[in-house]
């Protein structure tokens, strides 16, 4: 009796060891990115016809700039899980409208959250409403979002609002906190949907490498002077491929590229990650600033390079398009297929290269 009590405690210590290993394996398989170590990663999160950017910052903290519609709070979610945070240090609403704060109430019950910033200025919308009665329950307190308010002051690395810069706008948009992030010698910079006004309104400095481009390429935004005043590298646009307001405008972007800016669409390329050590800025895994190297890889042999596809976003490019630097090995293939066929499988041309047979 004595001894099958020791081998049924045997099979029993076995079997908690399996299950251990077994467990441990499938966590470690499943498990969420680790946040960033060293440097600033900045993720134009593709929301459709919205805004959302998650931004890693130093010592495993992080920041979410908007939220995109209420459809898009799995995307938001699911995507800054998916980085290995369970936190956010600072929230910042721009303005009151849903395609920025559509998905707040969601992200709030979802992450503990530290800091929030919005600017004094409401609406009776039953989304702002209902996000500012759930940040009350909570126990959240909301910093006014306005210029000359430091979020983050380290050496090595500043947050600033420089907008808005008056108290009463006509046009809602021109609420919108504008951010400026420094770290070391690269610059970011986020408009929200500022129009020209509060554009024209901003006296702190405006040069960035990479900005988020006010209002979706909206003509109401991106004032000629103030292009020229940021002289950016990088401008992303937060558009949806199909939406109500034909944005982005085709000449706003002309603008920023007349500018030496390289446009970055969320509908073309999906996501835009732009990775920052302090010296230079990486977009999307591809490469660094002022580098004319391609990262296109040469086609296998026997396959032609024609038309270069990035079977995540279902995008035809041409070989030397820019956006076909930041595609991944694993979605990037080669094809010598007509536009018509690819077209037939569910690809479509890019509008930045407007790939022609």
């Amino acid at each position: 009796m004595k001894r099958k009590k020791i081998i049924l405690k045997s099979l029993a210590a076995a079997l908690i060891a399996l299950l251990l290993v077994f467990s441990s394996s499938c966590s470690i398989k499943n498990a969420p990115a680790e946040p960033l170590g060293d440097g600033v990663c900045v993720t134009v999160i593709d929301v459709g016809q919205g805004d959302s950017i998650f931004i890693q910052l130093p010592k495993s903290r992080c920041m979410l700039i908007d939220t995109g519609i209420r459809d898009e709070a799995d995307t938001v979610i699911d995507y800054i899980e998916s980085r290995g945070y369970d936190k956010i240090d600072y929230l910042v609403g721009t303005h009151p409208h849903a395609d920025h704060i559509g998905a707040m109430r969601e992200v709030i019950k979802a992450f503990d959250i530290g800091k929030i910033y919005m600017p004094k200025v409401s609406t009776d919308t039953a989304t702002f409403e209902k996000t500012l009665k759930l940040i009350e329950e909570k126990g959240l307190g909301i910093t006014t979002a306005k210029a000359g308010v430091n979020i983050l002051d380290e050496e090595n690395l500043n947050i600033d609002i420089l907008a808005p810069n008056s108290g009463e706008y006509d046009e809602l948009n021109n609420y919108s906190a504008v951010i400026k992030l420094t770290y070391g010698d690269t610059k970011f910079l986020f408009m929200g949907d500022a129009q020209k006004e509060s554009e024209s309104e901003i006296t702190a400095d405006v040069s960035a490498d990479f900005v988020k481009v006010g209002h979706h390429g909206s003509k109401t935004s991106s004032s000629e002077e103030f292009v020229r005043c940021v002289g950016a590298k990088y401008a992303a646009v937060s558009v949806a491929e199909e939406n109500d307001y034909n944005l982005p405008v085709d000449w706003i972007l002309e603008r920023w590229r007349d500018s030496g800016a390289e446009v970055l669409m969320t509908k073309d390329i999906g996501n835009i990650e732009a990775y920052s050590d302090g010296a230079n800025i990486t977009i999307n895994g591809g490469y660094s600033e002022g580098s004319d190297e391609s990262r296109v890889d040469s086609a296998d042999e026997g396959e032609s390079e024609k038309w270069v596809l990035n079977t995540g976003t279902k995008r035809i490019h041409t070989p030397d398009c820019p956006l076909a630097k930041g595609i991944s090995d694993k979605n990037r293939k080669y094809s010598s297929e007509s536009i018509e066929e690819l077209e037939k499988r569910g690809y479509k041309p890019c509008g930045s290269c407007e790939p022609k047979e």
